[in-house]
This record gives C-alpha cells, sequence and structure tokens, in this order.
C-alpha cells in the first residue's frame, strides 16, 4: 500500500519513539484508503456477504429438522463460526505480510520516515488500517446479508447474530496484530510470508495435535495425569461409576489459548450457540470443585485480548531498535 501518508498535525520525527495519535489516524486512514481503491475491501465484503448467504441457503434448503425446533440463527452461527475460524485469520495474516516488511523491501519506509511520523506512529498506523480494512468489511457483509438471512431462515435472532459479527471483528484483530509484528520483524516479505505460514501451520496443525502428545505422555508416565470420576445410569437404571485420566489443568489452559477456540468460546458467552461443536468443552465430572476461572469461557475475551496486545507490544519495543 502507498506510503505517501502525512499529517499537519505531527511533530515527531523518524528518530522520536513516541506516539502521535494524529500520525498513526493518517497512516490508518490512508492504509484504508488504498484497500479501498485496490478493491480489496470491496472483496472481502461482498466475500462475506455470499458466504452468509450461502450457509443460509444451504440451512433452508436441507435443514428441515433444524428448522423445526426454531434453531436456524443458532446453525447459522455454528457453521459461520467455524468457516470464519479459518478464513480470517488467512486473510488477516495476508493483510498484514507486506504492511512492515514490504516497505522495507522497497525502501519505501524510510520515505515514510522522513515525514513527521515516528516508528511507532508507522506500526500502529498500518495494525489500526489493515484491522479496519478486515473489520469494516465484515461489517459491511453482515448488515447487508442480514435482510437475506432473516428472509430465507423465516426468523432472526439479532444477538447470536451480532454476537458472531462482534468476535469475528475481534479475532481478525487480533491475527491482524499477529502478521504486523510479524511483518515488522522481518526484513523481507519471503521471511514475513513463511512466518505468516508458520503461525498458520502452528494454530491448525501442531495446536490440534497438542492434546493427543500429552495424552500420550500420561500414558508413559513422562507428565502426571488427573484421575476423575463419572456418574452414569446403566440399562437397569442403577447409578454406575467410571473413573478416567484427564490431562492436568495446565495442558487444559494451553489447549484454550488457541484464537480459534477462544474466539468459539467467546461467542458462546454471547449467544445461545454452544455445545462440544464451538471452542473448547470440559465435562463437569473433570473437576472435583469448580472450574478454574482461567478454564471458564469467559476468560477468552481476555486471551483475545492478549493475542492483539501482547504482539503489538513486542512490536513496538522491537521495531524502534531494529536496522532498517
Amino acid at each position: 500500500m502507498s506510503t505517501e501518508t502525512g499529517t499537519g498535525t505531527a511533530s515527531s520525527g523518524s528518530g522520536s519513539s513516541s506516539i502521535n495519535l494524529a500520525s498513526v489516524r493518517a497512516i490508518a486512514k490512508k492504509d484504508f484508503q488504498d484497500a479501498v481503491r485496490s478493491w480489496t475491501f470491496w472483496g472481502l465484503s461482498v466475500f462475506f456477504f455470499l458466504l452468509l448467504v450461502a450457509v443460509t441457503g444451504v440451512i433452508s434448503y436441507f435443514g428441515e429438522d433444524i428448522a423445526a425446533e426454531g434453531a436456524t440463527t443458532e446453525a447459522l452461527i455454528l457453521f459461520v463460526s467455524q468457516i470464519t475460524r479459518l478464513v480470517i485469520p488467512l486473510i488477516a495474516l495476508v493483510l498484514g505480510w507486506k504492511a512492515i516488511a514490504g516497505e522495507r523491501e522497497t525502501g519505501s519506509i524510510k520515505i515514510l520516515l522522513s515525514l513527521p511520523h515516528s516508528r511507532k506512529d508507522v506500526l500502529l498506523g498500518k495494525l489500526v488500517g489493515r484491522s479496519a480494512v478486515l473489520s469494516v468489511s465484515l461489517l459491511v457483509g453482515f448488515v447487508l446479508a442480514a435482510a437475506v438471512v432473516a428472509v430465507l431462515l423465516g426468523g432472526f435472532d439479532i444477538v447470536n447474530y451480532g454476537s458472531l459479527l462482534l468476535m469475528a471483528i475481534i479475532y481478525g484483530v487480533a491475527y491482524t496484530s499477529i502478521a504486523v509484528t510479524l511483518s515488522s520483524i522481518t526484513r523481507s516479505t519471503t521471511i514475513a510470508g513463511a512466518a505468516m505460514f508458520g503461525v498458520f501451520l502452528m494454530f491448525y496443525i501442531v495446536w490440534n495435535a497438542i492434546q493427543t502428545a500429552f495424552q500420550l505422555l500420561i500414558s508413559r508416565g513422562t507428565i502426571e495425569g488427573v484421575s476423575y470420576t463419572r456418574e452414569f445410569t446403566g440399562p437397569d437404571g442403577a447409578v454406575q461409576q467410571m473413573t478416567g485420566e484427564r490431562v492436568p489443568d495446565w495442558a487444559l489452559f494451553i489447549d484454550m489459548i488457541d484464537p480459534g477456540n477462544a474466539f468459539g468460546n467467546a461467542i458462546t458467552v454471547l449467544s445461545s450457540t454452544g455445545g462440544s461443536e464451538l471452542g473448547t468443552s470440559y465435562p463437569e465430572f473433570y473437576f472435583t470443585g469448580d472450574v478454574p476461572f482461567y478454564l471458564q469461557n469467559w476468560f477468552s475475551f481476555i486471551i483475545l485480548l492478549l493475542w492483539i496486545v501482547v504482539p503489538i507490544g513486542i512490536a513496538l519495543w522491537r521495531f524502534d531498535r531494529v536496522d532498517l
């Protein structure tokens, strides 16, 4: 995206590490305008609109049982959240891929910093601008699709629908923060692209295998599991007990801090959509007392906030010290 960004009120130069909100706003505005002119914004808006309409159409055509139960909006949220859990990170990583690395590779970062912008201004402006591209395109797509969804489903739960939109935006900002951070600590778009691919693989292949690895380590005695007792009613009506062993609480927490799982968990807090199909779901019999606060679904909001703040915080510290 273009780097011809200026502001008449900013006073900090490239040598300053201060943050000037006017500079941040100017850089973010230019980034967003570039996306609109390049049709990136409109393409994303149309994509999210078509995604919602397509899933709604499938539910209305094939989901007679779902419609009979009056759970059409819940089904829409469930299906769309599973798709957006995969798609939004890809979009965010691509949007953030060249945010800083592309500017450094072409040398245009020096032109940008010759204007009254500090390095922190540039980094935050890029984050805000590219987050806005994804967030506003989500908003436009969801709003335009709302009428079609209501007509096709014959009913519309605005709370569930709005919950998905809100969490999709926060989820997208979290991955954009990760992407801009990785872009700021790499010197070339090739390395930045490899880093984006590595992040995607980590959360969608490696992270999903962690719990299986923990179970294997428990079976080998490498780590100590936690015993639990489950009560259930047998065929004869008698209450029976079954004992088992699960991974420790800290291992469950590792599973929960995956941004995708946090995204799903947060949706279950805000909407009536829930169950084992969305996010992490730990049965009550896993715990002898109360579920630890950090394993409760509400804690996922804090996890997503940390995924936004911590990466960009690292980037702000690191980018101020790199040799451009």
